[in-house]
């Protein structure tokens, strides 16, 4: 397989696509915001001017769309990108959306003779531009092998987590237990400020005891604890606050169509809905904003 189309050239796609074509496959591309198709053609990857045009004669058809709207409204039409694939094409979807979506991609794949696998990623841009992106991939084993050399060129890890819409189970629910750890995270430095505990010490307590996650050492809420913080930087985007909001949208929905209530899920999400209403372009961990610590003070420095 040497031809790949890929629809959703933005700030996920745009670097994946890149990676394919530095790992030397030729890959058709679309998107509809122009930066998005210049910033492609910088990077080697051949810009159509539709869709349908990026999916016509490839082996490989790969997506990155923000919602399942979009990939509703991409791919499930008639005479889209999936009329124009051969039988035994494979379509690889990384979008993260609602598992509805995901299963009904795969159930036109089935009617098609196309293969589908929903393949919603881990790892941010960072992981994007660097090709380390973690895939949670639902769909037969066969398919993710036949594809692995794909995976390995935008990613360093796959992880078959089951059947069709499984890759968006896993997404969901990983990007809930992230944000429901950045909100505690949150709370804590704010309680500890609150009653004479430095960040510093809180932080030299919680990196080094039970307390200790992935998000205090990617996403630390506040600036000058970690090198290299979203927090440093006046919360310029690492992973947007609006991002991290839908994920948490979808993982709800998914808590509701399995009979699950939630508690812990669900305050992240209402604060994290809170934060995106005005400043969603914001990176995610400026949730503390609304935990009670003032803009201002969180980005000047410690408090």
């Amino acid at each position: 397989m040497t031809v790949i189309g890929f629809i959703g050239l933005g700030t996920m796609g745009g670097p994946m696509a890149a990676n394919l074509v530095k790992a030397g496959y030729e890959v058709k591309g679309f998107d509809l915001v122009p930066a998005a198709c210049y910033r492609a053609v910088e990077d080697g990857i051949k810009v159509t001017s539709s869709a349908v045009e990026a999916a016509d004669g490839v082996d490989v058809l790969i997506t990155m769309l923000p919602k399942g709207d979009h990939v509703r409204q991409a791919l499930l039409v008639d005479n889209g990108p999936l009329s124009v694939l051969a039988p035994g094409a494979v379509v690889i979807d990384s979008s993260s959306i609602d598992v509805p979506t995901s299963r009904d991609l795969h159930e036109r794949g089935v009617e098609l003779g196309i293969d589908v696998l929903d393949a919603p990623v881990s790892g941010g841009l960072a992981g994007a531009q660097a090709g380390t992106l973690t895939f949670m991939i639902g769909g037969a084993s066969e398919i993710v092998e036949k594809v692995r050399p794909l995976f390995q060129a935008m990613g360093s890890r796959t992880v078959l987590t089951g059947g069709p819409g499984s890759g968006q189970v896993a997404k969901a629910v990983n990007q809930m237990v992230f944000g429901s750890s950045l909100v505690a995270l949150s709370e804590a430095f704010v309680i500890a400020e609150r009653l004479g505990v430095s960040p510093q010490n809180l932080f030299d307590v919680l990196s080094t005891s039970s307390g200790d996650c992935w998000a205090l050492h990617n996403f630390c809420p506040l600036p000058g604890l970690v090198e290299g913080s979203a927090a440093d930087n006046n919360y310029a985007p690492k992973f947007a606050a609006a991002l991290l909001s839908k994920d948490l949208g979808l993982a709800a929905t998914a808590a509701d169509s399995a009979g699950v209530e939630l508690v812990v899920g669900r305050g992240a999400k209402d604060k994290l809905d809170e934060l995106s209403i005005n400043d969603g372009h914001l990176d995610a961990s400026a949730v503390i904003t609304k935990v009670g610590l003032k803009l201002a003070a969180a980005a000047s420095g410690p408090i």
